[in-house]
C-alpha cells in the first residue's frame, strides 16, 4: 500500500498526512466485507458529495453572473453526475487505486461509471479532512476548469439522444443511427460498445447497457457540434 500512496500521491499532486483516511477513501464496501473491516468510503462519499456542491455552486455563480438560479443549478447537477465524475476519476486514473472485493474486481465493477464516481467523492472528502477547504477548493476548480472548461456544454448530457435527434433533423434532415460495435465482459456484466452517425459526424460511446451506451455515443457527438459551433447551446 505504501507504493500504491506514493502513486497516488504524484497522481493527484497532493500528499495525504493522514494515510488512513486516504485507505478509507479507497476502500469500497465489498472490500472491507471481505476483510472483515469496520470502514468503507461511503461515509466519505456522502461528504465529498457536498465538497463538491459548496465549491462549484460558488464557482458557477462567479462565471456566469447574469445567469439565473434555474439554469446553475441544472450546470451544478451536470458537472457532479455520474457521467462526469467518472471522466475526472479516469482522468486521474483512480480506478487503479481501488481496494475492492474479488468478485467486484474480476467482473469488471471497478471500472463501472458508477463505481468511479463514488470513488471520486470519497477521494475529495478525504482531501477536504486532509487539506482543508481551501487546497481541496482549489483542487477541485482547477481540475473542472480543465477538463469543463464550458460548463454550460454539460447540459448536453441531460437529454443526449433526444437532443442529437432534434438538431440533426433540423440541420440535415436525417436522424442519427446508432450501431453495437462490440460487446464485452462478462454476461452478468457486459461492456457495450456502440456507435452513431449522422451526416459528417460520428461518434463512440461504452456503457454497461445498450441504452447508456447510445446517450454516451450521443453526448460525444454533441461535443464535436459544440466544439465547432459555439451557438450551438
Amino acid at each position: 500500500m505504501a507504493e500504491d500512496i506514493e502513486k497516488f500521491k504524484r497522481q493527484i499532486g497532493y500528499n495525504f498526512k493522514n494515510k488512513a483516511l486516504l485507505r478509507e477513501a479507497l476502500t469500497h464496501r465489498t472490500y472491507a466485507v471481505e476483510n472483515d473491516l469496520k470502514y468503507d468510503n461511503q461515509r466519505l462519499e456522502f461528504l465529498g458529495d457536498a465538497v463538491l456542491e459548496i465549491i462549484l455552486s460558488e464557482f458557477l455563480y462567479n462565471l456566469y453572473p447574469d445567469a439565473a438560479e434555474g439554469e446553475m443549478t441544472k450546470m451544478r447537477s451536470a458537472m457532479v453526475n455520474q457521467d462526469s465524475l467518472a471522466i475526472l476519476a479516469r482522468k486521474l486514473d483512480l480506478g487503479k487505486f481501488l481496494l475492492a472485493g474479488k468478485g467486484e474486481t474480476e467482473s469488471g465493477g471497478c471500472e463501472r461509471d458508477s463505481t468511479l464516481s463514488d470513488l471520486f467523492e470519497a477521494v475529495i472528502g478525504a482531501f477536504y479532512l486532509d487539506a482543508g477547504f481551501d487546497k481541496v477548493k482549489t483542487f477541485i476548480v482547477d481540475l473542472f476548469k480543465k477538463e469543463f472548461p464550458q460548463p454550460d456544454k454539460l447540459l448536453l448530457g441531460l437529454n443526449p439522444k433526444g437532443l442529437l435527434q432534434e438538431y440533426s433533423q433540423k440541420k440535415w434532415g436525417e436522424a442519427p443511427v446508432y450501431e453495437v460495435l462490440s460487446v464485452s465482459g462478462p454476461d452478468h456484466s457486459p461492456l457495450f460498445e456502440v456507435e452513431v452517425k449522422v451526416a459528417q459526424i460520428s461518434a463512440t460511446g461504452q456503457a454497461s447497457s445498450r441504452k447508456n451506451a447510445e446517450s454516451q455515443a450521443a453526448k460525444n457527438a454533441l461535443l464535436k457540434l459544440a466544439k465547432s459551433d459555439n451557438s450551438f447551446i
